[in-house]
């Protein structure tokens, strides 16, 4: 999609931190952290929200990258959370799907 952030940043056009790239996934930094560690974990192809998801593999892949990346930040043992937020009343802003993988500091339930 032409007016997409996140296609923006898979395409290059957008500069960002990546963290981690492969054929199907790329990792990176987010620009306004809640917590030391704060990756995005983003499909390249274009899926709107978690409802449009039609791809298990791809969802258990991105998984098990975060728990990789947990690993590489040394927040795995600590704890960490991974949210996917879906429409607006659940919270999304780019409209691309995407993972927040969030650690570095304790974390309470529920979310302010």
């Amino acid at each position: 999609m032409s007016d997409c952030l996140f296609c923006g940043i898979i395409n290059k056009e957008i500069p960002a931190e990546i963290v981690y790239e492969d054929d199907d996934v790329i990792a990176f930094k987010d620009i306004k952290p809640v917590a030391s560690t704060h990756v995005l974990i983003v499909p390249k192809k274009h899926i709107p929200t978690l409802i449009d998801v039609d791809d298990n593999m791809l969802i258990g892949k991105i998984h098990r990258i975060a728990v990789e990346l947990a690993e590489k930040n040394n927040i795995a043992s600590s704890g960490f959370r991974i949210v996917c937020n879906c429409n607006r009343h659940g919270g999304q802003e780019v409209f691309h799907l995407h993972f927040h993988l969030i650690g570095g500091r304790v974390m309470n339930w529920p979310p302010g």
